[in-house]
Parts: structure tokens; C-alpha cells; sequence
């Protein structure tokens, strides 16, 4: 979704609450008045909004929360089973408060080092949104207002979010050194493992899990995948095992044999466990759309890596890549320890 995608939330600086049926001076409140009747809300407070966060001098409200929860609340509320549902929602709201007070940070911190981000900026951005998401401004407001956000708002969390990029790229950036070194010493790794591999013949044992697994039965699958791979690991064989206790029917009468990969045809997080692997190896368990999975690979075919000048800026930026990503979450942590923060979620 597009404001999932940009991650937006609200900061607002104030929290409301009104107190019906309290009177406004001490005379007036101890002076009788028998001939007014007395408001069935006398002496009651409606809390209007409820501050879930103090990030330092700033604060979070559950109405934004409650906002960023929008994009992720669907896939939970799926979920059949009552207390396993609530369970998934506060693990989730838990999350995206964390994320808001890591974001909160960054904002502080760029204002503090006087980063400024222009309104023709934000307008820049918004309109690469909207060309982006072949949208106009009433497709943009339609989407915005579907998500609980007025344009107005949008506006300002953008804002934010260009401010925190800004603040990363100018004070975490300049921490970033990855040397020529680095850069070799990371190309020899490649060609000795992974990157040579160009194709492996695949076996797997698979344990099933509904859509939306409790914590129970992922747990009771993970404990039947170790003891899986423990058996292959032991000395038996992986085809007998498969076809033992693999819950793919398809497979398992085939001793768990999927077949031969090319790099590229397998999901991403799966290719980068198998083309890491020797053969002979067995690794798991890793997460499928079906369940749980231990691959084994029978086989592999190797190719030759392209010369380390045609490699050098791929790998050079993925050592900076890798290297940022460190250094934000060092740099994160530093700031959280420095600050003042109450958690009021419940």
C-alpha cells in the first residue's frame, strides 16, 4: 500500500482530554443549586485521545498508531481464533511503536543538527508519488482517505520521512568506509562459495502450517524439522527420511526430490540459503508459503564469476549497503540510550 510503503505516522503535540460536569471556581462548586438537575455525566471523564508513547520532549498518540496499523491490521484479522488473533494485534502494535519511537528518534536528532527539508521538496516527492502510482489529486486523496489520512497530513509525514533520510544520509553516511581491501576480499569469498554455483539439484522434507500458524503448531513443526535433520545429519539417509515424515505428497514417494534450480528461478530467501550450500548439505528449517521446509542438495554445477573489475562497483556498493544498514542501527541505539522513553502501550 502506498502508506505502508512510506511508513507514515503522526505526531501530534497535544493530548485532550475533556472532563464533563466539573465546575470552573471553588464559590460557585459549593454553593447549592437545588433547582438545576444534575448531568448523568457529572463527575465522569471521556478521555478524548490517550498519549501511548514519551519519546523525550515529544509524545505518541494511539489515534496514530492506530493509523500505522491500518496496512498490517488485515492480514491478523483473519485469523479465526480469537486469543490467538489479539495476540498477533499486540505483537504487531507493539512493533509499529517501536518503529514510531526509532522514527521519532531520527526526527529529533535531525532537528538538533538543523536539517531542514523545504516545502517545494516535499512537493517534489509527492508528486513522484503520485506519477509513480499514476495517480492525480483526487486518486491521491481517494487512496489517502482510505487509510484514515487527510493530504494535509500526508504532507507532514513526508516531510518527516524525507527529514529522517536526510538526517541518515548526513550523519551516519560519513561513518561508512569500505576500502578497495574490502571490496577484494569479498569478491575471493564469492568466488569460493555461493556465487560460483550456477544451478543444484534440490531435495526437500516438508512439515505443513495453516495460513495464519498459532505459536504452537509453528513451534511443534520447527521441534519435527529438528528432529528431521537431525536424523539426515546422523547418518541415515535424507531420500528415507523424506519419505518417512515429509507431509508433501507430491514428493515424498520421490525420497523429497524437487529437481534441478537455476539461480534466479527460486524465491530470493530461498536461493540464498540452497546456492550457499555444498553438496551433500542439509539446512532448515526455512519458511515457505506452505510450512516448514529442510532442503538437501544432491548436486551442484559451477560457473565462472565474471573478472573482479566488471564485479567492483556491484560488490562495493553492497559492502556500503551492509555497512549503513550497521551503522544506522549502532547510531539508533546511541540515541535511544540518551533518551527519555515511557511506553504507556497496553
Amino acid at each position: 500500500m502506498l502508506v505502508r510503503n512510506l511508513a507514515l505516522g503522526v505526531s501530534l503535540l497535544v493530548s485532550v482530554v475533556v472532563i464533563l460536569g466539573v465546575s470552573t471556581g471553588v464559590a460557585r462548586a459549593q454553593a447549592p443549586q437545588p433547582d438545576r438537575p444534575t448531568s448523568p455525566n457529572s463527575g465522569r471523564k471521556v478521555v478524548v485521545e490517550r498519549v501511548i508513547a514519551i519519546v523525550n520532549d515529544s509524545i505518541i498518540l494511539a489515534s496514530e498508531l492506530e493509523a500505522r496499523m491500518v496496512p498490517v491490521r488485515g492480514e491478523a484479522m483473519q485469523i479465526a481464533d480469537q486469543k490467538e488473533r489479539d495476540r498477533r494485534l499486540a505483537k504487531l502494535s507493539s512493533q509499529v511503536l517501536d518503529e514510531m519511537v526509532s522514527e521519532e528518534l531520527i526526527v529529533q536528532a535531525a532537528e538538533t543538527a538543523k536539517i531542514e527539508v523545504e516545502a517545494s521538496e516535499v512537493q517534489a516527492a509527492l508528486d513522484e508519488i503520485k506519477q509513480n502510482n499514476n495517480l492525480d489529486d483526487a486518486g491521491l486523496a481517494q487512496a489517502l482517505a482510505a487509510q484514515g489520512y487527510t493530504l494535509s497530513n500526508y504532507k507532514h509525514d513526508l516531510r518527516r520521512q524525507l527529514l529522517r533520510l536526510r538526517a541518515v544520509n548526513q550523519l551516519v553516511a560519513p561513518k561508512v568506509q569500505v576500502t578497495e581491501e574490502d571490496v577484494r576480499a569479498r569478491y575471493d569469498e564469492m568466488q569460493r562459495r555461493s556465487q560460483s554455483v550456477s544451478a543444484v539439484s534440490l531435495s526437500h522434507i516438508l512439515f505443513k502450517l495453516p495460513e495464519n500458524p498459532t505459536e504452537q503448531q509453528l513451534a511443534e513443526a520447527k521441534e519435527k524439522a529438528a528432529k528431521a535433520i537431525a536424523r539426515a545429519k546422523g547418518g541415515e539417509a535424507f531420500d528415507k527420511v523424506a519419505a518417512e515424515v515429509s507431509e508433501d505428497d507430491s514428493t515424498k514417494a520421490t525420497g523429497g526430490q524437487l529437481g534441478w534450480f537455476q539461480r534466479g528461478s527460486v524465491q530470493p530467501e530461498w536461493e540464498q540459503i540452497v546456492f550457499s550450500m555444498e553438496k551433500g548439505d542439509v539446512r532448515g528449517p526455512v519458511t515457505g508459503p506452505q510450512g516448514l521446509h529442510v532442503f538437501q542438495v544432491t548436486e551442484v554445477k559451477n560457473n565462472q564469476m565474471k573478472p573482479f573489475a566488471e564485479m567492483k562497483e556491484q560488490i562495493m556498493r553492497e559492502l556500503r549497503r551492509r555497512e549503513m544498514d550497521k551503522q544506522t542501527a549502532t547510531w539508533l541505539e546511541d540515541l535511544r540510550k540518551k533518551a527519555y522513553i515511557d511506553i504507556k502501550l497496553r
